[in-house]
């Protein structure tokens, strides 16, 4: 029961981290910055470009703190169970999180989660969360995801930026609960879709 209920104060702690950022990412109509990273779909890893994906339309990239955590599997699923909504919008989604790529690629094939929809990435020293302005933080000592695995890395803020084929920011989601992140984005590219 001890051992439940450390594993339940850790999640809190990681939902809270996620919640408790000052907001201060890149705006809309900046810049977006191009990044390359290791991802991995459906369980199997390859390299992702944002340049060449905004070849094919706008880019839901969403920065959460961790696989396999609360809040995270909430968004994970809801962005799978749209991601044919974003797809009819003409846009593209990609998660990043500083997760192994060992540990993203469980986490993608999850049928629970990312269910081989979508991509996750990973920003294993934090340097692109950094770069959309992001909070970075250090491990938590004896945190554990929902499986019960130790959390081997550090954390960054719940935060979704829609970046626009021209590589600009179209609009940046924060300080919004998991399900309403993945509402608000898929709102925002059906707008605009319906804006050109």
């Amino acid at each position: 029961m001890l051992k439940k209920n450390l594993a339940a104060l850790t999640l809190a702690a990681i939902s809270a981290l996620a919640c408790a950022s000052s907001f201060a990412a890149l705006k809309q109509g900046e810049k977006a910055p191009e990044f390359a990273l290791q991802a991995s779909l459906a369980g199997k890893a390859f390299s992702f470009n944002l340049k060449d994906a905004l070849k094919k339309g706008p880019v839901v990239v969403y920065f959460y703190p961790s696989a396999y955590t609360g809040g995270c599997n909430i968004q994970a699923h809801s962005f799978a169970t749209n991601a044919e909504k974003f797809a009819s919008a003409g846009a593209s989604i990609i998660g990043v999180s500083l997760d192994s790529i060992a540990r993203l690629n469980e986490f993608s094939a999850d049928p629970n989660y990312c269910a081989g929809k979508f991509p996750v990435a990973s920003d294993a020293d934090g340097k692109v969360a950094k770069a959309y302005q992001l909070n970075v933080t250090g491990l938590i000592a004896n945190a554990k995801d929902s499986r019960g695995k130790v959390i081997d890395h550090g954390f960054t803020d719940r935060t979704t930026f829609v970046v626009t084929p021209d590589g600009k920011i179209f609009a940046t989601l924060g300080d919004l609960a998991p399900d309403e992140n993945v509402a608000k984005a898929l709102e925002t590219v059906q707008n605009m879709k319906h804006q050109k």
